[in-house]
């Protein structure tokens, strides 16, 4: 499909970056997106988050701003956090950190003093940097311990969990992560983190979405404090949300500002405001329900295609590929579907021997491809085409990877993306 050119201000006055944003905006209605962490925002959000909103500098909170001008921007903010306090059920929403890190880096400044004892998921087995791995920040400033998941199941071992947690006591557990494709069980995380003395966090950045339609269980009812992030599955701009329990509303809030941040970014906190109301309808329900189900579809047909799952395949809307069966290295398979039109990430999977810029695995899911409108009677399709680009790609088969890319082409223009013009 042919997108017309939409930003003339852009255009006249900076027209070699226009080109750029404009092939963007092609690439991402020509492509079949399946990286898990990525969506399309609404028009409404979009429109939100280029306002004039962006002149307004706002440290502080509602009614306690060091500076004047902020009528509308108190509203605006507190709208956003009314909305996410009724939508998840939570006493306390904290909508101004700058993104997911930061919001974690918050939870640390809040609960933990530098060199305490963290534990977390270990990054090459699901979690994030920022849960106290060596490379980050969080494992350099605090001693980070981590857990995994079983050799023979692909899930989280939870006798191994509390045997960690009572071993090193730490102050602040974190669940959640970036490449788990199974439910997580909040309360027995919870009942681990009581024994332990430790705060509870649950990151369900990847998973928000679908905890607010429904779809995967709320860890707001176990846990001391959720983080999250504002894009991924809830459809949301590049932002972040700190909720927690009110007993922890104040440490979360100072440790945002003047903690880490100076002011927030407002027309983020606009979009923020527009997603929260969007993910309140009836219809984003049926949106989670539906990336779920196609998930669970693909996954199938992959499965039947003999491909080798991580945990054996999804409850949410992630699934982790283990190649080493193929003989195709992930980061191999990667770049030649996203040649073939097909936009996944290599990953590390748990126990992989190799290295985690050369890994084993690619990790897909299937909220980008649910807000096209797409549906589990195409799952099939998309099976078949990653198999046919991981083929090519070890056969080094350009001419394959060329034809589906424009089958997959021919499949987006029937199901046009959300906020791009067509």
């Amino acid at each position: 499909m042919t997108l017309p050119l939409s930003h003339p201000a852009l255009s006249a006055t900076d027209p070699e970056l226009a080109a750029l944003v404009g092939a963007e905006e092609q690439l991402q209605a020509d492509t079949l997106r399946l990286i898990p962490s990525e969506n399309y925002v609404s028009q409404a959000v979009l429109e939100a988050s280029g306002t004039v909103l962006q002149n307004k500098y706002s440290e502080g909170y509602a009614g306690r701003r060091y500076y004047e001008g902020q009528q509308n921007i108190d509203q605006i903010e507190l709208l956003a956090v009314a909305r996410a306090k009724s939508l998840f059920g939570v006493d306390h929403a904290n909508v101004q950190p700058y993104s997911g890190s930061p919001a974690n880096l918050a939870v640390y400044l809040a609960f933990a003093e530098p060199g305490d004892t963290v534990m977390g998921m270990a990054l090459p087995m699901g979690g994030h940097l920022t849960h106290g791995w060596g490379v980050s920040a969080t494992g350099k400033w605090f001693r980070g311990v981590q857990y995994g998941v079983r050799h023979d199941t692909g899930l989280v071992d939870f006798d191994e969990v509390r045997e960690l947690a009572l071993k090193e006591r730490p102050k602040v557990i974190f669940c959640g992560g970036t490449a788990l494709p199974r439910t997580i069980d909040f309360a027995a995380f919870a009942e681990i983190a009581r024994e332990a003395g430790a705060v509870l966090v649950a990151d369900v950045a990847h998973i928000a979405g679908l905890i607010a339609g429904g779809a995967h269980p709320s860890p707001v009812p176990h846990v001391d404090v959720v983080s999250t992030t504002t894009h991924k599955t809830l459809r949301g701009p590049r932002g972040a949300m700190l909720m927690s329990r009110e007993e922890h509303a104040k440490a979360i809030d100072k440790a945002v500002f003047p903690g880490l941040q100076g002011g927030p970014h407002n027309q983020t906190t606009a979009g923020i405001a527009v997603a929260l109301h969007e993910a309140s309808q009836p219809s984003f329900r049926d949106y989670a329900a539906q990336v779920v189900a196609n998930a669970k579809a693909l996954a199938g047909e992959l499965l039947a295609r003999g491909f080798d799952l991580v945990s054996g395949g999804t409850d949410n809307h992630l699934i982790l590929m283990d190649l080493t069966s193929r003989d195709v290295p992930g980061k191999v398979a990667a770049k030649a579907l996203d040649r073939a039109g097909i936009v996944v990430n290599y990953n590390t999977v748990p126990y992989d021997t190799r290295k985690p810029f050369d890994p084993s695995g690619i990790r897909i899911g299937t909220p980008s491809l649910t807000s096209r409108g797409l549906g589990v009677e195409h799952m099939a399709a998309v099976a078949a085409w990653i198999e046919r680009g991981v083929t090519a790609a070890g056969k080094g088969d350009e001419d394959e990877l060329t034809a589906i890319r424009a089958e997959v082409a021919d499949l987006m223009t029937a199901y046009p993306a959300p906020g791009l013009t067509t």
